[in-house]
């Protein structure tokens, strides 16, 4: 737990400066660090995070990911700030350890030679898995209270899709979380966390309380979008909250499905100088999100993968996306699962081309290698997906296609090399590693208008697919990232838990603690 010792006289404590201002004239501006590990990780995808799946920054790099760091900005002159390192990575499956111990490593270590430090800009998502490791965050926060020292303040910037144990939360100062789901203010989110530890600095007030408490419900992201009720009323109050006088900041995490860890599971917490008003709040949004766990709903239209499909093909609403659900790599799915493009082959509409649909996203370097060996307007033979997943299940079984090669494309950012596969009226999209599509420019030349179909490996559409939609249905496909929590096969949650139980589910207790 961090210190609420007087700081330093030549420290930022020694007098504060006004909301705005520069430093006075002999006052040192307060040094804060920026660095971090953000990654979510299904424990139940066969798929390893390793180092070269995470994108490293440091120095300038490091400052220009964020717009409150400019040189020209309203903060330059009243903070140092400190690059360390960040490292991000697309969701997958745990990391592993030996990845997870050489990023912590150089994070600690930089700490160390970054000389006394007044803050930390914790960016972190919340959800990480490590191969070895019961609650990865609260190891790495640990290591980065020993690291900083008891007096510094850190302030964290969270997915609302994390996890916040006690052993992680008390190691903090300051910690906030995204509003939306989607996470349209993900940026937002991170300059809430780096402009209330600078006022927090300059005030000279030290550590507020943190009432933290626990809520036993576990649900997917897709049943709790912010799109929708009552999400949209229950996260629509943390503003107001954090409004009122005593309070810092208010957060809520609705936690990580598609880990088998104890620590997964909702939280509230609530910051501020007056520890009774914290305790207040933070309870009253725990009762609240306990009450109406039975009334949060997938964000749309869910069914098995042959019913969204015929009811796709049936419908005149064009394009008509469907999500692949259970495979979704944004989510932490393996990426490589064929089981939605076998559906779709199986459909007869589709099959004869009496209809279309674009399907992105398969990981499968070995098929894509054979395209591009075949080249443009080639019949190929190819078995598809389980890259990564193969002999993991039945659903990870690999799909038998030939077809035509349509698109080639190398050196995607993301994707590597792409290549795109015909057959009848579906043509699947082929990557070498692991790519996402939620954007039109992530499609290239494949233009998912001029489909019928576009299904996507995604949960929720991100903003630019869900305007994009006439229609849509949710899957619910097989996968690391089942939305059918009960058929993952989880052990390991502090039980009782909602949804795995219900009937005969005591009122909890819902007291905060204060940390």
């Amino acid at each position: 737990m961090a210190s609420t010792a007087p700081r330093p006289a030549d420290g930022p404590a020694a007098g504060p400066a006004p909301d705005g201002a520069a430093a006075p004239p002999g006052r040192r501006r307060p040094r804060i660090g920026i660095g971090g590990m953000s990654i979510e990780s299904s424990t139940f995808c066969p798929h390893r995070t390793t180092y070269d799946d995470f994108r490293i920054t440091r120095g300038a790099e490091l400052l220009n990911r964020y717009t409150w760091t400019a040189s020209d900005g309203d903060l330059a002159e009243r903070v140092e700030w400190v690059p360390l390192v960040h490292a991000v990575s697309l969701p997958g499956g745990p990391v592993e350890r030996g990845t997870y111990d050489r990023i912590k490593e150089e994070l600690i270590e930089r700490l160390r030679r970054a000389g006394p430090l007044d803050g930390l800009v914790y960016d972190i998502h919340g959800a990480m898995s490590v191969v070895g490791l019961e609650d990865a965050e609260g190891d790495l926060t640990d290591a980065v209270r020993e690291a900083i020292g008891p007096d510094a303040l850190i302030s964290a910037a969270m997915d609302l899709h994390g996890n916040v144990s006690r052993r992680f939360a008390e190691r903090l100062d300051l910690i906030t979380a995204h509003r939306l789901a989607p996470h349209e203010d993900a940026w937002e989110t991170r300059e809430r966390a780096a402009r209330k530890l600078v006022e927090r600095l300059a005030s000279g007030r030290g550590r507020p309380h943190l009432a933290w408490v626990h809520i036993p419900v576990l649900l997917p992201g897709e049943r709790t979008s912010t799109r929708l009720e009552p999400a949209k009323s229950l996260y629509g109050r943390l503003a107001a909250v954090e409004a009122m006088d005593g309070v810092v900041d208010a957060a809520i995490w609705v936690g990580y499905a598609w880990a088998d860890e104890p620590r997964c599971r909702a939280a509230v917490v609530v910051t501020g100088d007056d520890p009774v008003l914290a305790v207040e709040q933070a309870r009253s949004l725990a009762r609240e999100y306990w009450e109406v766990r039975r009334d949060f709903a997938f964000v749309g239209p869910t069914g098995g993968a042959d019913e969204c499909v015929a009811e796709a093909v049936a419908s005149s609403a064009r394009p008509f996306l469907i999500s692949d659900s259970g495979d979704n790599p944004t989510a932490g799915g393996a990426g490589d699962l064929a089981y939605m493009l076998g559906r779709l082959l199986a459909n007869e509409d589709l099959a004869a081309g009496r209809a279309t649909a674009l399907h992105p996203g398969i990981t499968d370097p070995a098929a894509v290698a054979e395209c591009f060996a075949a080249g443009p307007g080639a019949t190929v033979r190819l078995s598809v997906g389980g890259e990564i997943s193969r002999g993991t299940a039945d659903h990870a079984a690999p799909c038998e296609l030939t077809g035509e090669v349509v698109a080639l494309r190398r050196d995607d950012p993301v994707g590597g090399d792409l290549a795109a596969v015909r057959r009848g009226g579906v043509t699947v999209i082929l990557v070498s590693r692991r790519k996402p599509f939620h954007t039109l420019a992530d499609f290239g030349e494949l233009d998912p208008r001029g489909y019928d179909l576009v299904v996507v490996k995604i949960g929720y559409l991100e903003p630019e697919l869900y305007a994009l939609a006439a229609d849509w249905r949710l899957a619910l496909t097989p996968g690391g990232v089942d939305q059918d929590l009960l058929r993952l096969g989880h052990r390991r949650l502090v039980r009782p838990l909602y949804p795995f139980d219900d009937e005969g589910f005591e009122v909890p207790h819902l007291e905060p603690m204060l940390l």
